[in-house]
């Protein structure tokens, strides 16, 4: 029987088992997008949770994140969660992109405040008409279409928040504005993910919050990743990555080693699932699994 998928993620995650989720990027030509439905289709035998499909900063990549969402909904089992940006959009610009999705069968959105073109550091630039808070997003689209809503999540931060603390406020007022579920930006501490679950529990949320995982393939890449998003690779990680430098194969197998150890300590430690930021393909998160023996 095919799934339902009218319901809601947060029902979903709320059954209890271990929820395995995936997040791709909207491609750029006709090979990317290849690439992108080889990998939908290496996963999707492991039955996930949902997939979700990124928003490009300042809404660059609108319409084939409908698409591709779109696509998603209607040639796939899958359950896709889209992507959604207040920046450099109309509140009108909203409903319409809203009503795309719901048009498209989708029925879970991502509602994210976004990042600036310049980038998550530059200063925020309101859009005139329309909105300035994540928080108004899930609103409007709790209101528009009754979507299910998840929000983003920054276990150290996000990289203009003041403190942890008002941070944790933050996410707060996301769920009390009707946010059913959170994901997390990547992190490469399980302590900084805990702490910032039990930031939001003090607070009287219990939303699950997804933990995001993306391996280490590349250390200068993800430091610079991390430079921009605020997440800092912990001096440990850097040595165990270091210590195979000049091997590409070996350096390759230990942050797929490192990333797996991390799941293994989120998941023990009461995470409801992983997603895996996947860079649109399917390969490190296989290998992840066969760490974790994960099967399809």
């Amino acid at each position: 029987m095919a799934p339902d998928r009218s319901r809601g993620i947060d029902d979903l995650l709320r059954e209890g088992g271990r929820s395995f989720s995936f997040e791709f990027f909207p491609p750029k030509d006709a090979e990317g997008e290849e690439q992108l439905w080889r990998a939908i289709r290496a996963l999707e035998p492991y039955r996930p949770t949902f997939v979700s499909v990124t928003y490009g900063a300042g809404g660059s990549t609108r319409d084939t994140t409908v698409r591709v969402t779109g696509r998603i909904a209607a040639e796939t089992s899958l359950t896709p969660l889209a992507h959604l940006t207040c920046v450099g959009h109309t509140r009108a610009e909203l409903e319409s992109i809203l009503d795309a999705y719901a048009e498209a069968g989708v029925h879970n959105v991502l509602a994210l405040r976004g990042d600036p073109s310049e980038g998550p550091r530059a200063p925020w630039t309101a859009t005139p008409g329309g909105l300035d808070y994540a928080s108004e997003l899930v609103t409007l689209a709790r209101a528009r279409h009754d979507f299910c809503v998840g929000v983003a999540a920054f276990p150290e931060g996000h990289p203009q928040a003041t403190s942890l603390d008002q941070d944790a406020d933050v996410l707060v007022a996301k769920a009390r504005a009707g946010a059913a579920f959170a994901v997390t930006q990547m992190f490469f501490s399980a302590d900084d993910y805990f702490g910032l679950v039990e930031r939001v529990r003090a607070r009287g949320v219990d939303i699950p919050i997804l933990p995001g995982i993306m391996p280490i393939l590349n250390l200068n890449a993800i430091r610079r990743q991390g430079e921009l998003i605020g997440c800092e690779v912990p001096e440990r990680v850097v040595r165990r990555i270091s210590a195979h430098e000049g091997d590409p194969v070996a350096l390759r197998a230990e942050g797929i080693a490192l990333a797996a150890e991390l799941c293994e300590e989120l998941l023990a430690g009461g995470a409801p699932g992983l997603h895996f930021y996947t860079l649109n393909r399917s390969k490190a998160t296989l290998e992840i699994f066969a760490a974790l023996n994960v099967t399809a």
